[in-house]
């Protein structure tokens, strides 16, 4: 009768221990790949592919940062344009929607004060902040709508500024998506180019 070796199983703390180790292994290199391998090499191409749009869009004046084409700046100058308003006062951090709706007694009254200050017959992106309340864009209308009042700031020739509003309007993207649309930054850089 041969006699059968009995080998003792693994010590259980031997093998949870090995499977600790192995967790960690993996939770490094998948770090190490998904946070820092990946995405410096997606901003290294992205900076020899699209370099304006992966330094931020920046527009300069020289070597000043005037500001960027993707984020509102607040202006308050009767002699310059007025973007959207934003529920967070243009700030990049606390950015987003107020989530007032439409029944909501604080929006309504926001939009009525809004609408006393500016006059009658005002753009309704003039009167109610982007969901992002940093949208750098306005409509020609809510554009053209400001021209008086800035003609008027500014001792203009009537009716100057609607060219100048004309050659900045972006038209939909790719043609077919979203509407057509006025960076206000760059209409106000383009308006202290004037004089």
């Amino acid at each position: 009768m041969d006699l059968v070796h009995f080998q003792p199983a693994s010590h259980p703390m031997t093998s949870n221990m090995k499977t600790i180790l192995q967790s960690i292994r993996i939770v490094i290199v998948l770090t190490l790949m998904t946070g820092v391998i990946y995405p410096l090499t997606v901003t290294m191409i992205a900076r020899v592919i699209f370099p304006y749009q992966a330094d931020g869009s920046l527009i300069k004046d020289g070597d000043k940062i005037a500001g960027s084409a993707l984020l509102a700046q607040k202006f308050e100058d009767a002699r310059y344009f007025l973007p959207r308003p934003s529920g967070a006062d243009y700030a990049t951090v606390a950015s987003g929607a107020s989530n007032k709706g439409p029944t909501s007694a604080d929006l309504l009254k926001a939009i009525e004060e809004r609408r006393k200050a500016l006059g009658d017959g005002v753009p309704v992106d003039l009167l109610t902040a982007s969901g992002s309340g940093l949208d750098p864009h306005i409509s020609p209308e809510a554009a053209r709508f400001q021209v008086i009042r800035i003609e008027q700031a500014r001792k203009l020739q009537p009716g100057r500024l609607n060219a100048l509003v004309d050659q900045l309007i972006e038209p939909p993207q790719f043609g077919v998506l979203g509407e057509p649309r006025v960076n206000v930054l760059s209409l106000n850089r383009a308006l202290d180019r004037l004089h």
